[in-house]
């Protein structure tokens, strides 16, 4: 039986956890229907009443308004339960009918929170509570809900409108460097946010005016349908009738629309708030504290005032003004303070400049950014927002796609205006180094015949080279892109060439950009899911260190090979690292691990690698004549004579495999890979070489076929 009472209770437990807001709205709403105790009803008014100043409060110590995101339910939620409480107020008033005995009227039934606030405006004259009562009324009615409704509408829209300048003046951040991507995520965030708070502030505002009418028109209800039932009901006179149920009234009136005024006021001082991050209380005192000049002159007018008037009110007057005039002075001291100290401090910066004595003048660190892109000032428009920053726009998705095809996360691309370089010049720098630079043409298209070109459709332009793969091309004004698109052109805008340029240089200087900053972050980011393979490479018995890692990257990276897969490459550097600490030796492990990965980028449509074999006798020359000292890159130590054969051998296998149609790759034993590479890479830039173990690991995902051998002639 316990146990079948435990269980009972669990289930009401998990029934009734996380729902006490909806249990008590549902209360609320029967209090629509109900009829409630005055007790109860005085409590109920006790919590409005003390939310409401909860509310403004909250709202005062709010330092952005849309930070307080539930405000909107919150009104709609006070509304209802003030709507609710006056109703039973009412109810009450209405269904205990007030009786006299002679003179006195008995209240015993009616809410004693009612009567309360009835007698401190009312009192004993009925009309002058009145008239308090609808002077609050108008005050609420036609000032505060109205320009809390007005605010609130015209925050809304022009909110709205101004989302996507906003978001674009972030994005022109982000590309800049100004920000970092965490940044720029929570700025558009907060964005976001603002938009959806004044929309449903908008709306919300609706459900305050509305409560200031339903209550206007409860009053009336209230008074009417008291005098009724005191006379009928209650066998008062008319007079008494009227007396009564018009403090009551004025009393019931009051414990709903005083929550409510607060609720109109808090709203008003929510959308009128500014999107600073200092509260209230800082920015009043900040900005009234500023100059004291304006204290001493209203000082001055209430004094001369007080001397003026010659009666009483000078004892108010007088005093008054002193006290302005007293803390006008001593603000304006303050000030002059304040101003001489920071004229002392730059003055003696300025000294020291001058002397060049400073240890803190000239950082010890010049800080170089990783990415630049210098442009003339005939290139501005491009990344003008009024013309449409159409290179700005491009530059986070080329980060995206060097993080997904590299594994490297390319930092913020700095874009600047650089006088020295000619108009129509743009030049791309890493770490401060020149690695690319063109000239443009505005207001022209860069045409390059892809083959596609019939000779007699040939347009004339001026002749121009592609920058980022050297193809030749013309440039043609802009009139004439309809023509070239027509003929088989390919038609390529100025953001184009730049950003496609830009996207080739990333490739190409993948290990440039990389160091040993993004490799620790890498790490880091590794070590949230994978700590094992991490604590192995960089604390295990046979640990690398960060450098050593950054290194390994940078071999792959400079033969374009992507470093995605991480974790992998890890796990290769851990398992590999009790043999050896050689970092060259272990890349070509890594290569060997991830060598699907590598061989799937040089497989044609159908899935078939096509590669040159590298004969016997030219492989034993290489593992003859190669050179491995710690520390340092592997090389080839040809004599020239055969140096010159090898690369007569190289080079032509290579040119005859291209006029066949076909992507020259190399294929030779692992341990002679790199040596390869490095002997034919000034002769063939971009040469691929891979080795039978990396194509080995790819196993049957792939077919090899071998188009020839180069071998010495």
């Amino acid at each position: 039986m316990p146990e079948e009472r435990l269980s009972v209770r669990e289930r009401l437990s998990s029934l009734f956890k996380g729902g006490y807001l909806a249990i008590g709205l549902v209360v609320v709403i029967l209090f629509l229907i109900i009829p409630l105790n005055k007790t109860i009803i005085d409590i109920a008014m006790v919590i409005n009443l003390a939310m409401s100043f909860v509310i403004m409060i909250t709202v005062i110590y709010m330092k952005r308004a849309a930070d307080f995101t539930s405000y909107p339910r919150v009104v709609l939620i006070m509304t209802i339960f003030g709507l609710a409480i006056n109703v039973a107020s009412t109810r009450n008033i209405l269904y205990h009918p007030v009786t006299a005995s002679g003179t006195t009227v008995h209240l015993e039934s009616q809410s004693e929170m009612v009567q309360a606030f009835a007698n401190i405006v009312a009192g004993s004259n009925v009309i002058l509570g009145i008239v308090i009562f609808v002077i609050l009324i108008i005050v609420q009615m036609l000032v505060i809900t109205k320009g809390a409704d007005r605010v609130s509408e015209v925050s809304a829209r022009f909110t709205l409108d101004s989302m996507n300048n906003k978001m674009f003046d972030i994005q022109n951040d982000l590309n800049a460097g100004i920000i970092t991507e965490e940044e720029a995520a929570l700025k558009k965030k907060q964005i976001r946010q603002e938009v959806d708070f004044y929309s449903a502030m908008d709306g919300s505002t609706k459900f305050v005016s509305g409560n200031v009418k339903a209550g206007i028109v409860i009053t009336v209800i209230n008074l009417i349908g008291g005098f009724a039932v005191g006379m009928i009901q209650g066998e008062l006179s008319a007079q008494q009738a009227l007396d009564t149920y018009a403090k009551l009234t004025i009393g019931d009136g009051l414990m709903s629309q005083i929550p409510s005024l607060i609720l109109s006021f808090s709203t008003g001082l929510l959308v009128t708030g500014s999107s600073s991050e200092q509260l209230l209380s800082e920015q009043l005192k900040e900005q009234f504290s500023k100059d004291g000049l304006q204290y001493i002159v209203v000082g001055a007018i209430l004094a001369v005032l007080g001397i003026a008037f010659h009666n009483l009110a000078s004892l108010v007057l007088i005093p008054i003004g002193g006290l302005l005039v007293f803390i006008g002075v001593r603000l304006r001291r303050a000030e002059k303070a304040k101003r001489a100290a920071e004229e002392a401090k730059e003055a003696e910066n300025k000294a020291l400049n001058q002397k060049g004595s400073s240890p803190e003048d000239i950082s010890p660190v010049i800080n170089q950014d990783p990415l630049t892109i210098d442009i003339g000032i005939a290139l501005i428009p491009l990344v003008e927002k009024e013309k449409g920053a159409e290179l700005l726009e491009r530059i986070p998705r080329i980060r995206k796609e060097s993080a997904l095809n590299l594994g490297l996360v390319v930092p913020q691309i700095r874009i600047r205006d650089n006088m020295s370089l000619e108009p129509e010049e743009y030049v791309v720098k890493i770490w401060g180094n020149v690695v690319g630079r063109s000239k443009l043409k505005m207001g022209h298209y860069m045409c390059l015949n892809t083959g596609n070109v019939p000779r007699d459709r040939e347009i004339k332009g001026e002749p121009t080279e592609d920058p980022a793969f050297k193809m030749k091309a013309i440039w043609i004004p802009e009139s004439k892109r309809t023509e070239a698109e027509n003929a088989g052109y390919a038609v390529i805008d100025l953001p184009t060439i730049i950003a496609t340029h830009l996207t080739e240089i990333i490739r190409k200087h993948a290990a440039d950009i990389l160091n040993r900053q993004d490799v620790d972050k890498i790490l880091q980011e590794i070590k949230k899911t994978n700590p094992v393979v991490v604590d192995e490479v960089l604390t295990g018995e046979n640990k690398l260190t960060v450098g050593d890692v950054e290194r390994v990257f940078k071999n792959l990276l400079e033969e374009q090979v992507s470093i995605r897969n991480t974790v992998k490459i890890l796990e290769t550097l851990a398992d590999c690292a009790r043999y050896t600490k050689d970092l060259y030796m272990l890349t070509e492990k890594v290569r060997e691990s991830i060598g699907q990965q590598i061989c799937n980028e040089y497989v044609d449509s159908n899935g078939v690698l096509h590669v040159l074999r590298l004969s016997q006798q030219i492989s034993q020359l290489v593992m003859e004549h190669g050179v491995q000292q710690p520390g340092e890159k592997p090389f080839v130590a040809f004599d020239p004579e055969t140096a010159r054969a090898y690369l007569n051998a190289v080079t032509g296998s290579i040119a005859a495999v291209k006029d066949r149609g076909y992507l020259p790759v190399i294929i030779c034993p692992s341990q002679i890979r790199y040596l390869v590479k490095s002997v034919s890479e000034r002769e063939c830039p971009g040469i691929v070489v891979l080795s039978v173990n990396e194509v080995m690991a790819a196993g049957n995902s792939i077919k090899v076929e071998e188009i020839g051998e180069i071998e010495l002639q």
